[in-house]
C-alpha cells in the first residue's frame, strides 16, 4: 500500500471587498494571523471562532509561515486601509461627545 500525497491549497479565499477570509466563514486572514503572532494556538484560536474547522486553522497557519513577507505586505496595507477610512469617518462624524449624544437622545424617546 503506498500513501498518496498531495498539495491542498490554502483555504483562503477574497471577497467582493478585497479582504481574504477562510473559505466558508466570515472570518479573516487578518483574524487568524494576529492570533497566531500573540501567542494563540490554532486550538485556542477554534475555541474563539468555532466556525473555522481546525483544518482550516492549520493551514492557514501553515500559509503565512510559507508566505510571511507577502502576507505581512497585505496585512500592512489593511491597516493603511484601516486608518484611512477610520480618518474619513472621523472627518465626516466627529466622535466627541458621541456618548453623550446617544444617551440624550434615548433619554428623549
Amino acid at each position: 500500500m503506498s500513501l498518496k500525497i498531495s498539495t491542498d491549497p490554502a483555504p483562503l479565499v477574497t471577497d467582493e471587498d478585497g479582504v481574504v477570509r477562510v473559505r466558508g466563514t466570515r472570518v479573516s486572514l487578518d483574524t487568524v494571523v494576529y492570533a497566531f503572532n500573540q501567542g494563540a494556538s490554532a486550538e485556542e484560536i477554534l475555541q474563539q471562532y468555532p466556525s473555522l474547522a481546525l483544518s482550516d486553522i492549520y493551514a492557514t497557519i501553515t500559509y503565512y509561515l510559507q508566505h510571511r513577507s507577502s502576507v505581512d505586505d497585505y496585512l500592512k496595507e489593511r491597516r493603511l486601509e484601516h486608518d484611512r477610512v477610520r480618518q474619513l469617518n472621523e472627518s465626516r462624524f466627529d466622535p466627541a461627545g458621541l456618548r453623550e449624544r446617544l444617551l440624550k437622545r434615548k433619554q428623549q424617546t
